[in-house]
């Protein structure tokens, strides 16, 4: 689905935070992206979602060259591809199911297209009795589980999942790492950016580790 060959990328005319980094995420793969602090997990995540272009290399998305991707397709890739942020961002005003169905509200549906669909993934994800409650009332595991379902909601191809067990104590962690793998068992790319060794090592799963700006992967 995704191709890296000798990206590079720089901020102005800073150095390189990311050198000559070559992978493929094929379909229906599940990844560790891992490494220190300030190593460009954070840039490399920002790539594969298309909200940067790098300054040197070549990118292919779902077989388009990243360069020549108009600012008219953008949108329409970009719902192909799901983000977990590390600070959820949920909307405080928004309830559980609404913050799910913001992207498809966004889009112009109407809600009788959608609710069914809403309302069974927040079940998946553990939430059907915590639709109607406000962000500020969840834990922070639920937060992190509503975050997922939004991200889900438009059916991606991948996931990619910014330090998603951060925030939440070694039982919810565990917890979350089963659902990621069971939407992976699903047929969904995932790609899981985490500093937790213990986490990596509950599941025999690729990892990529940035050092310096440089990649290496571990089959």
């Amino acid at each position: 689905m995704i191709r890296f060959e000798n990206v590079g990328l720089r901020y102005g005319m800073g150095p390189e935070v990311l050198r000559d980094v070559s992978f493929h995420l094929p379909e229906r793969s599940f990844q560790f992206l891992s490494g220190p602090s300030g190593t460009g997990k954070t840039t490399l995540l920002r790539l594969l979602f298309l909200s940067l272009k790098p300054t040197r290399g070549l990118i292919t998305i779902f077989g388009k060259d990243r360069s020549r991707i108009t600012a008219e397709e953008l949108p329409h890739i970009r719902r192909r591809i799901g983000v977990v942020f590390q600070d959820f961002r949920l909307l405080d005003h928004l309830t559980t199911y609404e913050n799910v169905a913001l992207p498809l509200r966004v889009r112009g549906r109407e809600e009788a297209s959608y609710r069914s669909d809403v309302t069974e993934l927040l079940k998946w994800v553990g939430l059907g009795d915590r639709m109607h409650v406000l962000p500020p009332v969840l834990s922070g595991g639920e937060k992190q589980r509503a975050a997922i379902a939004r991200a889900l909601i438009e059916q991606p191809q991948i996931l990619l999942a910014d330090e998603p067990t951060g925030n939440v104590d070694p039982q919810l962690a565990r917890r979350l790492l089963r659902l990621l793998i069971e939407l992976n068992r699903l047929g969904t790319a995932v790609v899981i950016a985490t500093h937790d060794v213990g986490l990596m090592e509950q599941v025999d799963a690729r990892r990529m580790i940035l050092s310096a700006g440089r990649l290496e992967i571990y089959d």
